[in-house]
């Protein structure tokens, strides 16, 4: 699902929890400001929690070292913080039981 697909299902889903329907650039700033919250966040170090789906938090991973695939000569592969998400458990039965 690509983010135009997002903001129609969106978009289409509001109509149910609203009498009137919710215009599309409307959620679509929505989301914009979701991902600009959320970047801003990680990158001081705390963590989001999106409560019936996860967990957003940012990972130190250590230097270590690795191999280059194509050649099998060792590399060096540096530290850096990566993000991490943790699904929430009602994320996880819904998949599980579809």
């Amino acid at each position: 699902m690509n983010k135009q697909e997002l903001i129609v299902a969106i978009q289409e889903r509001a109509i149910h929890y609203k009498d009137s329907g919710v215009p599309k650039n409307s959620v679509e700033a929505v989301l914009d400001s979701l991902a600009d919250v959320l970047n801003a966040a990680l990158i001081k170090g705390d963590e989001v929690a999106l409560p019936g789906i996860g967990k957003f938090s940012a990972e130190e991973r250590a230097a270590r070292k690795g191999r280059n695939p194509a050649t099998g000569a060792e590399i060096d592969i540096a530290a850096k913080v990566v993000p991490k998400f943790s699904a929430a458990k009602t994320l996880k039965d819904a998949i599980a039981f579809g």
